[in-house]
Order: C-alpha cells, then structure tokens, then sequence
C-alpha cells in the first residue's frame, strides 16, 4: 500500500440509515499529521454532503484511543512554518463540524488528548464509555497552550477556573470526573456503550433536521450575545420554523397520537 492511500484509510466515512461515521483508525493512537488531517477533511465533506444522514458521530477503530491529537514525533522533526500549517488545517476541520447544519457526536471510548479532546469539545455532545482512559489538554508539558481551539471551548464547557486549572497543571481526567465537570453529556456502563449510543444517535437522526439546524445555531452564535440579542436571534429563528412541513407534521404527529416522520422541508 502506498502512503496516499494508507493515509486515506486513517479516517474513513460511513453511513448506516440516517447515521453517518467518521472513524480514526490510524494505528497506535490515531495521531495526526498533516496527511491525517487532509483526509479528516475529506470525511467531512463527505459527511456534512451526505443527502442520506442526519447526524454525524465520529469515533474510533482503535481499542484503546478516540485520539492523542498531534503526532508529537512528526511535529517535532517538522520545521515551524509546516506545523502551523498542520494545526491550521485542524483548525478549518472544526471549523466545518461547527459550521454544519448536521449534529456532530463524539463517541468517547479511549484516551482522547490533546487535539483530540479538541476535536471532541468541537462537537455538538459528546458521549463516553466508563473506563480509566485519560481525557485532558497537556499541552502545558510541551510549553505550549491548546492551539485548535482548546482553550476557548473547554472554557465554554467547563467554565474558567476548572478549565485554568485542568490546563495549567496539564491534569488529565477520567471519564466519570469529565461527566460531573460538564466535559462530556453522557457516560455508559461499558456493557451498555455501544447500544446507548445508537439509541441517542438514533434519537437525534428521527427528530426535526430544520430545528436540529437552528437549535445549534442557536446556542451557537448565542453564547456570544447579550441575553436580550440572543432573545431576539432565538425569536427569528422559531419564526422560521412555523411554516414548515416538519412543524406541521410534529402538531399532526402529536394531535394522532403517532411518532412523526419528519423530512427536513
């Protein structure tokens, strides 16, 4: 196998129903390079195209990493010019999960460090396997602070000081401390991961599209708003909501006593 195609093989999309997969499978800890990220990038245009799914989750093949972020070796022998442009193209990757109409989950079920927790926090929830594996921004042992993000979102997730004080000492977490800071959504026993987790997807993929839209658009751009601006931004977007046929079905769904069957018009 050449390296153009092994590099593709790294990170690869699926979809099952209305479940799309993006899934890390380069070995050991699917560390990434600048050709992991290209192919990254790839997934999620092919994900966030994808006519036939309505919520993303990206996960990994390997048993015991999500992601250990940068490949610290490559970074190190790279000159400084090439790892900016590495950790700019980690940057346009968050970038397009965010910018995306689709719900974006990350299914956390080994260590997820560094830019991989990055990755993780650019998503709309993240979801976990109970474990001992590690979750944290150690970026402080290196003598940098987070680059792609880290900071600003583990600072809108977990709030300053406990964000200050799990990057400054460059602390590591585990799953059940991440669930009670607010860093993850959801922790599953480990024998029911995998069936909880479809469920949720599942859950997500049979509700509104339009509304799973706005909502996050929602929280989104009102997280940077004054209370009464993102009153107003949540008003305009419930407004455009009315007259579609997915809030026509949901009333009819509801008033029939059915589960509605929503299209995304």
């Amino acid at each position: 196998m050449d390296a153009a195609q092994e590099s593709k093989d790294w990170v690869r999309y699926e979809v099952s129903g209305a479940v799309g997969s993006i899934v890390f499978a380069r070995p050991k800890a699917n560390a990434y390079t600048r050709a992991f990220m290209e192919a990254f990038h790839a997934a999620l245009d092919a994900a966030v195209a994808c006519e036939r799914s309505r919520v993303i989750v990206i996960r990994s093949a390997l048993e015991r990493f999500f992601c250990a972020g940068a490949d610290i070796a490559a970074f190190s022998e790279n000159d400084t010019e090439s790892n900016k442009l590495m950790v700019d193209l980690a940057r346009a990757a968050l970038a397009k999960i965010e910018e995306s109409s689709k719900l974006f989950v990350a299914a956390l079920a080994g260590h997820a460090l560094g830019g991989g927790l990055e990755i993780a926090m650019a998503c709309d929830l993240r979801i976990a396997k109970e474990g001992s594996y590690q979750i944290g921004l150690p970026e402080v042992k290196l003598g940098l602070l987070p680059g792609n993000g880290g900071t600003q979102r583990l600072l809108r997730l977990v709030g300053a000081s406990k964000a200050m004080e799990l990057m400054a000492l460059g602390r590591n977490v585990h799953p059940a401390e991440a669930y009670a800071i607010g860093l993850v959504n959801r922790l599953y026993p480990e024998s029911e991961f995998e069936a909880k987790l479809q469920q949720d997807l599942e859950t997500i993929a049979e509700g509104p599209p339009l509304t799973l839209a706005a909502l996050k658009r929602s929280l989104q751009e009102g997280r940077e708003l004054s209370l009464l601006d993102g009153l107003a931004l949540e008003a305009r977007l419930v407004d455009s909501l009315y007259e579609t046929e997915d809030a026509k079905e949901g009333f009819r769904a509801f008033c029939e006593k059915r589960s509605p069957n929503y299209t995304g018009r």
